[in-house]
């Protein structure tokens, strides 16, 4: 197929937060994208449930989230380590919080927003087959009508899930470990006893037997986690049946709550893998595609959907020349070191949670610990995505450098600026028509230089001269 006509730029195969966020980012840019999603429907389930401090900051750079917000439920004052609260108040954001909103209404909007960017989400549409050669990738599609298509593109996109077909195509490794533990999600409807809780509450584990998290979602819909010695011996793919979410429902007030019904339920473990590379050739991996590990922390979409925003910029500059190839090389070398560091903390998680006395006392340490204002902001940072710092290379050292710059937002169609450029125009020299420079006396900095997501690529005085090696990575040669 080398030399084939392109179909498209870029095919995103899942319709999920990440895809759905990615195609988003390439539109902005001008980039032609193809959304395939194997489901014919939105299923209106919603495993995650909350946006973490950074993804709201990310969200807001683009303008996307005020009507996220319409959408959401609730704000959350605190995050959580296995249930340990932390706080968030102790970093320079406008949302020192998470955003209570069910996955399925993240989805919806990022879905409507496409449309107003003609880019199509081929629902439906299964991906079967993946090659690629030196010019691009063809997609092998199973189509509704029992048909089979096939698309060509620049690149492919797989954002598919923890059973990636994309990732199985492109020969990448999975390596990991299978779940040891074993817990339900389900969304379940509740008879109104009065006893029934109205804010969110963090998730409880105790000593004893039992992990149990009960979240109202409105109108008598409850989101249940539990896990206990019932569910371990369960086979991972035996249904949730009434009677076990029933057992599980444990006194509020002195009196059992009663279940009206199981909307859905399904069970899942602390199973942890991660690709071994985020890109083989023309294929670059995702969210789950790319990583998989234990719900603890309330970290999964929001991992996956700040893939996409590291992603989404740079596939863009090299899809309209703008770059080099190289700059997709910067995309594993950042947001792989960023998945192991979620692994192992959701792993740490996983141990707190485990119903047992010597880990109860190990839990009242770690509590501990965290009550202190510098373990809670180490680790609030991992969790909340507002600690993440990327290398830099080349650019003189400077506090904020590879940092996130707080509230930023950016031009032409991106957002605005934190405050008008006031740097020498000749710091950008031939540059100056793509990018802007942040100066402002609260950078601590005359000048700082911000990448389209967000993060300083480089900060100094006008005096020291201009940023040419951190315009070349980034921006590209003029």
């Amino acid at each position: 197929m080398t030399g084939a006509a392109m179909d498209t730029d870029v095919i995103v195969v899942g319709g999920g937060p990440t895809g759905l966020t990615l195609a988003g980012e390439l539109a902005l840019a001008g980039v032609r994208a193809v959304v395939l999603e194997r489901q014919p429907v939105r299923s209106g389930q919603s495993r995650a449930l909350n946006l973490q401090p950074r993804t709201a900051e990310m969200l807001d750079m683009r303008g996307w989230l005020e009507p996220v917000l319409d959408r959401a439920l609730t704000t959350v004052p605190t995050g959580h380590f296995a249930g340990i609260p932390l706080d968030y108040d102790v970093f320079d954001t406008a949302f020192p919080y998470q955003v209570g909103i069910p996955q399925a209404r993240v989805e919806e909007f990022l879905e409507d927003n496409l449309a107003a960017y003609d880019v199509p989400v081929l629902r439906g549409h299964e991906l079967t087959g993946l090659a690629q050669d030196a010019d691009g990738v063809t997609a092998t599609v199973a189509t509704p009508d029992g048909t089979t298509r096939r698309l060509r593109a620049a690149y492919a996109v797989g954002a598919d899930g923890a059973r990636s077909r994309v990732r199985k195509e492109a020969h990448i490794a999975f390596p990991g470990r299978d779940g040891r533990l074993s817990m339900v999600v389900a969304d379940i409807v509740l008879a109104d006893n009065g006893t029934l809780p109205t804010q969110w509450p963090l998730p409880r584990y105790d000593a004893r037997d039992e992990q149990l998290f009960l979240v109202p979602l409105g109108g008598g819909v409850f989101r249940f986690l539990f896990g206990g010695p019932e569910q371990q011996e369960r086979d991972r793919d035996a249904p949730v049946t009434e009677d076990e979410v029933r057992a599980a429902l444990r006194p509020a007030g002195g009196v059992r709550p009663e279940l009206v019904e199981v909307r859905w339920a399904s069970r899942f473990t602390d199973a942890a893998r991660q690709a071994e590379q985020y890109r083989a050739g023309r294929v670059l991996l995702a969210g789950d595609a790319a990583h998989i590990h234990f719900p603890a922390g309330g970290q999964g979409l929001n991992l996956g959907v700040q893939d996409a925003f590291n992603l989404g910029w740079k596939l863009a500059s090299v899809v309209t020349g703008r770059a080099g190839e190289d700059l997709l090389e910067t995309y594993h070398a950042e947001r792989h070191p960023v998945g192991a560091g979620v692994l192992r903390n959701t792993r740490a998680q996983g141990v707190l949670v485990h119903p047992d006395e010597d880990v109860h006392a190990l839990r009242e340490t770690v509590a501990g610990m965290l009550a202190q204002p510098d373990a809670n902001r180490y680790v609030a940072g991992l969790v909340s995505g507002l600690g993440i710092r990327y290398p830099m290379p080349g650019a003189p050292p400077h506090p904020l450098l590879g940092a996130r710059m707080p509230g930023v937002r950016l031009p032409d169609g991106r957002g605005r600026l934190l405050a008008p450029p006031r740097a020498p125009e000749d710091m950008l020299g031939p540059w100056r028509e793509r990018v802007g420079l942040v100066a402002d006396a609260a950078t601590g900095a005359d000048a700082v230089l911000v990448r389209p997501d967000g993060y300083v690529c480089w900060a100094g005085p006008p005096g020291e001269g201009t940023p040419r090696t951190a315009l070349e990575r980034w921006f590209g040669r003029p």
